[in-house]
């Protein structure tokens, strides 16, 4: 399972997103006539040539970015379908139509995708997250028709066996099995339940029991033809390529299928926390784990960026203060990380911690007294200068691949707009210290947020 963030696209597996991945990764031989494998430090973060977004008769947008780093091409799609474009009779299933679009269309069965990408040396992953669905395979540049081809097959073509339904059902309840017993996976999940409440940010990705027991082939079909429109997908192509070439690629492919007058459902509303919320469950683990979160803005709003900027110098450094008072100076953590997870509508700030159970009370304590901090002088200005050098840094090495800047292209064109993530270190280093003092005081309230541990479950 993975899922993305804004500055880099990273494994991390908590419950938000949920996919697959197969196959070897490919060599990363140097382009001839191009730049060397490892570029210089100046190069590094900038892919060399000019980004080119077309928008084809039929309404799918087109992405190609020449990136020349190595000979390597990544070719990403991304739909715009998750959990929050689902209903109570379909949750789930958009991660449901990730594993089964790998499982054979009308002209071939399953395991033919992963044989052939991996027969040229490839790779191939797919995740669904709460606002998209993205399959992303990564070629030799010689073998980017094939990805294309490939793509098209199983967006428009695939089969949804029965036989192959029932099998893949199967993984999906193991894939919740795993969630569920993973304590942080876990934590972070039901956070999100209590942060959204009655909102699709807080359902689950992998579904329920029951919705992945109604699945058939006739409503996955059903799903398909609905969300898997031209005009509702982004086709992203980054790599040694010319953009005029990949266009005379994707028009036979792609560029065949019919608009269909999509329409995206309305967006919900959501109804902002009031009060503090606590919940305490028992586990079998012996070791406890306390998160607590705040609702926070969505892609769109300049607020997530000094969010992310304010997570950083709270929690997301080996040296940041919770880091450092919490567990290097009262020892009453041995882990706490911050995370600002930006999705389209809305995004959701949380704190973790690693702890001893009779701590849960004492570090919630803490984490508001050091909040109130922030609030109260706002951070330092070499707190500020650090964080905005660690973005700048992960987002450097995010651009150092063609797989990192299709995968930031992808879900900035599918979750936002495309200018914000060419912007984004732009913009975050224009965030002042009053700026990221007063995101905390306006959303990291110490009266609403939403608070849950895990605690070791006593002997009986």
């Amino acid at each position: 399972m993975r899922v993305l963030d804004r500055i880099a696209v990273v494994a991390t597996l908590v419950g938000l997103a949920a996919g697959c991945a197969s196959t070897t990764p490919p060599a990363a031989t140097p382009a001839t006539g191009a730049a060397p494998a490892v570029p210089s430090a100046a190069a590094r973060g900038r892919p060399t040539g000019a980004t080119t977004v077309e928008k084809l008769p039929n309404g799918l947008t087109l992405i190609v970015q020449e990136h020349r780093a190595a000979d390597i091409v990544a070719v990403h799609l991304w739909v715009a379908t998750g959990v929050r474009y689902e209903t109570s009779d379909t949750l789930g299933h958009a991660h449901f139509q990730e594993h089964m679009l790998f499982k054979g269309t009308d002209t071939f069965g399953p395991g033919y995708i992963d044989r052939t990408v991996e027969g040229t040396g490839g790779r191939s992953n797919a995740f669904t997250s709460a606002d998209y669905t993205t399959f992303q395979i990564l070629v030799p540049s010689e073998s980017t028709r094939t990805a294309i081809e490939l793509l098209d097959a199983m967006a428009f073509r695939s089969a949804f066996a029965p036989k192959e339904i029932d099998a893949e059902r199967q993984v999906i309840f193991e894939e919740a099995r795993i969630e569920t017993d993973t304590p942080k996976t876990a934590i972070i999940r039901q956070l999100h339940g209590m942060v959204f409440p009655n909102y699709p940010y807080g359902w689950p990705v992998l579904g329920t029991p029951e919705t992945m027991n109604a699945a058939t082939q006739t409503n996955l079909k059903a799903f398909n033809r609905r969300f898997y429109t031209p005009e509702n997908m982004a086709l992203v192509v980054v790599g040694p390529v010319d953009a005029r070439a990949v266009r005379a690629m994707v028009d036979p492919t792609f560029g065949q299928h019919a608009r269909t007058g999509y329409k995206p459902p309305p967006n919900p509303k959501l109804e902002p926390l009031t009060v503090v919320v606590r919940r305490t469950v028992e586990r079998p683990e012996q070791q406890a784990q306390l998160a607590l979160g705040w609702q926070a803005p969505g892609f769109t709003d300049r607020d997530s960026l000094t969010l992310d900027l304010l997570s950083t110098i709270l929690a997301g450094t080996e040296s940041s203060r919770l880091a450092a008072t919490l567990r290097d100076n009262e020892r009453i953590v041995s882990r706490v990380t911050m995370s600002n997870t930006t999705m389209q509508l809305a995004g959701i700030i949380y704190i973790h911690a690693q702890l001893e159970a009779a701590d849960v009370e004492k570090v919630e304590r803490r984490v508001l007294e050091e909040i109130a901090r922030l609030q109260q002088d706002g951070p330092t200005e070499e707190e500020r200068e650090l964080a905005i050098t660690k973005a700048e840094s992960e987002h450097a090495f995010t651009y150092e691949t063609s797989d990192g800047v299709a995968g930031a292209y992808g879900q900035a064109q599918t979750a936002a707009a495309l200018d914000d993530e060419l912007r984004y270190v732009e913009r975050l280093r224009t965030i002042t210290r009053e700026q990221i003092r007063d995101a905390a005081r306006k959303y990291l309230p110490t009266t609403v947020y939403a608070r849950l541990a895990f605690v070791p479950k006593k002997a009986q």
